[in-house]
């Protein structure tokens, strides 16, 4: 009896030992082993770029502008290719800024002037376009209390007289005439940009950016005699598109005038 046991536990060793060892030794009980895939190779170039925030009229000195791996399929034909163009980096030293670049931006040749082709403000205006200087106060009465900064938009407001209307109405009439709509401001005083990220002193004129209609218009309305002129700054999500002109070089009004009486505002026509 005890021989039998033996020998049927000996056949069931053998029995598990041969069924452990083919399970271990199969295909599927090792997991296949992963198959690298072969990643597309991506193609790069270098492109020049900012090796250092540089502000608005800054001069490109040496190590200013740096090369920088990019992908070449995102290289677009505004920007400067090591590829195309090896020695521009040199070739840039000197340069002036037209716009303000951070560290890593990609540098552009339509925001750089090379030193000596004109002077700084002449370089930073588009093309067909006028710098003109009006005089504001130093407090602010005529820029909306100091807080307009280079590269805001503003309206123009002229502020005068009406002087026959006084007479025939034996009071003093006040009109306030918006002649110019969304104007972009080039400086106040010599401040082309915020300095660091702070409000700019405010000086005694505003330069601002107008078409030659435009330079007409704003000459004659501040040498009138009985004029003066204010600047209204405009909310920045409704300072998009072209300025504006609402006035002819006569001062007559396309959107009618503002008579200001006992301090009550009414609208009228000429």
């Amino acid at each position: 009896m005890n021989r039998r046991l033996v020998i049927v536990v000996a056949v069931a060793i053998a029995a598990f030992g041969a069924a452990y060892a083919l399970l271990a030794g199969g295909p599927s009980a090792r997991p296949a082993p992963p198959v690298a895939e072969a990643q597309p190779k991506l193609d790069l170039d270098q492109i020049l770029v900012a090796g250092q925030d540089l502000p608005m009229g800054a001069v490109v000195a040496e190590g200013a502008l740096v090369w920088q791996t990019w992908p070449k399929a995102a290289v677009s034909e505004l920007m400067i290719a090591k590829s195309g163009e090896s020695d521009a980096a040199g070739e840039l030293k000197g340069s002036m800024t037209r716009v303000a670049f951070l560290r890593g931006e990609p540098i552009r040749r339509d925001k750089l002037v090379k030193a000596g082709a004109g002077g700084f403000m002449s370089a930073i205006l588009p093309s067909g376009k006028r710098a003109v200087a009006i005089k504001i106060d130093n407090g602010g009465d005529t820029s909306a209390g100091g807080f307009i900064l280079p590269n805001d938009r503003v309206d123009v407001v002229r502020l005068a007289r009406d002087d026959e209307a006084t007479k025939a109405r034996g009071v003093e009439v006040i009109v306030a005439q918006t002649i110019l709509a969304n104007v972009r401001v080039l400086a106040i005083g010599q401040n082309v940009e915020e300095q660091n990220g702070k409000k700019v002193v405010t000086g005694a004129n505003a330069t601002l950016e107008l078409d030659p209609d435009q330079v007409n218009l704003i000459v004659l309305a501040q040498h009138a005699g009985n004029a003066n002129l204010h600047l209204a700054l405009r909310s920045l999500a409704d300072s998009g598109g072209p300025a504006e002109t609402l006035a002819d070089s006569a001062g007559a009004s396309r959107a009618g005038l503002t008579v200001i009486r006992f301090g009550a505002a009414q609208q009228a026509t000429r």
